[in-house]
């Protein structure tokens, strides 16, 4: 089944982001983060063993060349912006979904609002310094469909049973 950008954005409050070091570790993970309730993951191209199969893709950016690739394969695509003119060149492609990224050194929260005044028809899953405590009020944002969140899979040993409840925490947040 083909999902479409809005259904990958609809699927939980928060989308999980990660970085696999070892490929034994993927799929307990994975696991854990689903039956806590956040079915949607994103995979970071940061380590060799990252590269798999995907239902949408993730950029940190946009340009020009990405976005037709990217709109051409017919896969759901949530491209990073940062600016009105990054948002400006998704639009111009045919795209209304963004990923406000990195979230809160691009200047949190007043910064996407103030991004989405003129582009009222934009939606947007801001990544990078959320934390629990804050991803509420990201997800009170009208213009907010979900957030991405690192704080998921804590670094050291995995502990399936504490990512789970992490993930149980996250999917019940609301805005």
């Amino acid at each position: 089944m083909t999902l479409t950008v809005d259904q990958v954005m609809e699927l939980a409050p928060v989308i999980p982001v990660l970085v696999i070091e070892r490929i034994e570790d993927a799929a307990p993970i994975a696991e854990a983060l689903v039956k806590g309730g956040l079915p949607t993951l994103e995979v970071t191209m940061r380590t060799p063993i990252a590269l798999a199969g995907a239902q949408f893709i993730v950029s940190p950016g946009l340009t020009e060349t990405l976005g037709k690739a990217a709109i051409a394969s017919g896969v759901a695509f949530l491209p990073g912006i940062a600016t009105a003119a990054d948002i400006m060149r998704g639009m111009d492609l045919g795209l209304s979904r963004f990923k406000f990224f990195p979230a809160e050194t691009s200047g949190g929260l007043p910064a996407l609002k103030a991004l989405a005044a003129p582009f009222h028809t934009a939606r947007f899953c801001p990544t990078g310094g959320i934390k629990f405590e804050t991803a509420g009020n990201w997800l009170a944002e009208s213009a907010v469909k979900c957030v991405g969140g690192s704080w998921l899979v804590p670094k050291g040993p995995v502990d399936t049973h504490r990512i789970e409840e992490l993930a149980r925490a996250a999917a019940s947040l609301h805005g």
